[in-house]
């Protein structure tokens, strides 16, 4: 089995939820992490939790939606640390708005969020896996990278756009020994759906209901974790909520008549 120990591992959206939980289960191998989100108290504390396992652990506070501060934060994590082995490309923010009542600004600034900062991590780390002949890349999509969803249109766009760079990616990089996995979860118990902006760009503040009933994010992390071990190009991660996946694949139509009885919450 795969180990990350003594190997330099980055992981962004490590404040809470998925990231954080990833960053854990990383610190429990040894790894050398690296940990990045813009909430610089909450990424202290998780610091703090990593560094009970592992020796080395370093915080790099940057806000994914500026692209100039994420190819700054590249620059200084290779700069300074040195080459990257495992990439988790897991920052994001969701959202709850109507396309009629969201602006191309916002659109652009989820976008900018949820894929562009992946595409610049990526293509800064990329060199130095190609030179040392390995690595690893995972990016956190959802299952709204897989069919639309109401009131989550700039959202499902990113998550969409992941799927295709990020399968694109992986052939060219199979002749590299570079793994390429991308990860789609449900319902996940994380402050996802508060911090959702609405078409004003200010937070959603409420727990779907959904959300509240999903799978712990410590649960994800095992499961999203085992697949990047096990090089699986992508897997889902969740209960119930995955079915529509597949039935679009199987059954398209009885998936269409079904998404047009979706209420938009």
């Amino acid at each position: 089995m795969i180990t990350f120990t003594n190997k330099l591992c980055w992981i962004t959206g490590a404040s809470s939820g998925i990231g954080k939980e990833l960053a854990i289960l990383l610190a429990k191998e040894n790894a050398k992490l690296i940990i990045s989100s813009h909430q610089k108290e909450e990424l202290e504390e998780v610091k703090s939790l990593c560094l009970k396992y592992t020796t080395f652990c370093q915080s790099v506070v940057f806000d994914l939606s500026d692209s100039s501060e994420v190819e700054a934060a590249a620059q200084k994590v290779i700069s300074e640390f040195g080459d990257v082995y495992l990439l988790i490309n897991n920052g994001g923010v969701s959202q709850r708005s109507f396309v009629v009542d969201t602006s191309v600004e916002l659109h652009r600034k989820i976008m900018e969020i949820d894929f562009f900062s992946y595409l610049i991590l990526t293509k800064a780390v990329l060199p130095g896996m190609l030179a040392n002949g390995e690595g690893f890349i995972a990016a956190t999509s959802s299952i709204t990278g897989k069919f639309g969803f109401p009131l989550r249109s700039a959202y499902s766009a990113a998550k969409h756009a992941i799927q295709g760079f990020f399968e694109t990616l992986r052939i060219e990089m199979l002749p590299h020994n570079i793994s390429i996995t991308v990860v789609y979860p449900g319902r996940v118990k994380t402050n996802i759906s508060l911090s959702a902006v609405k078409s004003d760009g200010k937070p959603h503040g409420t727990m779907d209901p959904g959300q509240e009933g999903g799978i712990s994010a410590e649960k994800c992390a095992v499961k999203y974790l085992r697949a990047i071990k096990k090089k699986k190009p992508e897997v889902l991660i969740g209960g119930k909520e995955l079915l529509p996946v597949y039935i679009k694949r199987f059954l398209p139509r009885l998936f269409f008549k079904m998404v047009s009885k979706i209420k938009a919450t």
